[in-house]
C-alpha cells in the first residue's frame, strides 16, 4: 500500500466520462468563472473608487468580493485545465496548497459575514453609537481578524490533514482538494486527530451562526418597532442582501458536511462541491447590486468610465 512519502501526486475525481461532456463543462465553468470575476472585480472597484461607498458596510462588502474571487479562483482554474486537457493529476505540493487556500478563504468569508451582521446590528439597533463602534480603525481590525482567523484555521487543518500517514491509494473522490476525500486516504486510526480538529472548527462554526441568528433577532425586532414605513423599508433593504447570503453560504455548506453518509454518492458530492464552492462567489455580486442604489450608481459610473477609455 502506498504511504504519503511515496505519493507524488494525487487523482481528482473527472467532471466528465466523455471528451464531449468534459469540454462542454470546461466553457460551462469558464463562463461561470468570468462571471464571478466580472461581478466581484466590479464590486470591488465601485467600492474602493466611488467616495459615497467609503463606510463600513461596504468596507466589508469589499473585503467579501476580494475573498470570493480568491475562493473560486483556488478550485475552478485546476478544474477547467483538466477537464481541457483530459487529465485527473495534481501534485501533492499542489493538492496541499489548494487545500489551504480553499480552506482559508471559507473560513475567513464565514468569519467576515458574522462581523457584517454585528455591523448591521449596531447600525439598527444602536445607530448613536455607530460612529464610535464601527470607527476605521475597529472596521480595519475587524476584517484583519476574519482574515487572520481564516490563515491560523487553514494553517492548523492543512498541518494536521498533511500529516497524516496515506495508506488508501492516491485517488481523491472529489473534483478538488477537500478534507473530508483526504482524510479517506488516511489509514484506520490515524485520521481521529484531524477529526477532533473539525469538531472543535465545526463549534466555533456554531457559535458564528448562533451570534448571526440572534444578531438579526435582534434587528427584525429593532426594525418592527420603528413608527414610520419608510425608514423599515430601508432597514430591511440593507439587511436583505447579507441576510441572502448568508443563507447561500450556510446552506449549501451544511449540506455539503452534515447530509446523511447513506446518501452519499460520487455524483451527488461533486454536484453538492460545486454548490458550496461555486455558487456563493458567483452570486454574491447579484444579490448585493440587485436592489443596492447606491451600488448600482457606482457601477454605471466604473462602467461609463471603462467605455470612455476605450479607443
Amino acid at each position: 500500500m502506498p504511504n504519503s512519502s511515496s505519493i507524488s501526486e494525487f487523482l481528482l475525481l473527472p467532471l466528465a466520462d466523455t471528451r464531449q461532456l468534459q469540454l462542454l463543462h470546461f466553457w460551462l465553468l469558464l463562463g461561470i468563472y468570468l462571471a464571478a470575476l466580472l461581478g466581484n472585480g466590479l464590486i470591488s472597484t465601485a467600492v474602493a473608487c466611488d467616495r459615497r461607498l467609503h463606510t463600513p458596510m461596504y468596507f466589508f462588502l469589499l473585503n467579501l468580493a476580494l475573498l470570493d474571487l480568491g475562493c473560486i479562483s483556488t478550485t475552478l482554474p485546476k478544474a477547467m485545465a483538466n477537464a481541457l486537457w483530459d487529465t485527473r493529476a495534481i501534485s501533492y505540493a499542489g493538492c496541499a496548497a489548494q487545500l489551504f487556500c480553499f480552506v482559508f478563504f471559507i473560513s475567513a468569508e464565514y468569519s467576515l459575514l458574522t462581523i457584517m451582521s454585528y455591523d448591521r446590528y449596531v447600525a439598527i439597533c444602536k445607530p448613536l453609537h455607530y460612529g464610535t463602534l464601527m470607527d476605521s480603525r475597529a472596521c480595519a481590525t475587524m476584517a484583519a481578524a476574519a482574515w487572520g482567523a481564516g490563515v491560523l484555521n487553514s494553517l492548523l487543518h492543512t498541518a494536521s490533514t498533511f500529516s497524516l500517514p496515506l495508506c488508501q491509494g492516491n485517488v481523491v473522490n472529489q473534483f478538488f482538494c477537500e478534507i473530508p476525500q483526504i482524510l479517506k486516504l488516511s489509514c484506520s486510526a490515524s485520521y481521529l486527530r484531524e477529526i477532533g480538529i473539525l469538531i472543535f472548527s465545526f463549534t466555533l462554526a456554531f457559535g458564528c451562526f448562533v451570534f448571526i441568528v440572534v444578531s438579526y433577532v435582534q434587528i427584525f425586532m429593532a426594525v418592527l418597532r420603528m413608527p414610520f414605513e419608510q425608514g423599515r423599508h430601508k432597514a430591511f433593504s440593507t439587511c436583505l442582501p447579507h441576510l441572502a447570503v448568508v443563507s447561500v453560504f450556510l446552506s449549501t455548506g451544511f449540506f455539503a458536511y452534515l447530509k446523511p453518509p447513506s446518501i452519499s454518492s460520487p455524483l451527488l458530492d461533486l454536484t453538492v462541491a460545486l454548490l458550496y464552492s461555486v455558487v456563493p462567489p458567483t452570486l454574491n455580486p447579484i444579490i448585493y447590486s440587485m436592489r443596492n442604489r447606491e451600488i448600482k450608481h457606482a457601477l454605471k459610473k466604473v462602467l461609463h468610465y471603462a467605455l470612455f477609455l476605450l479607443p
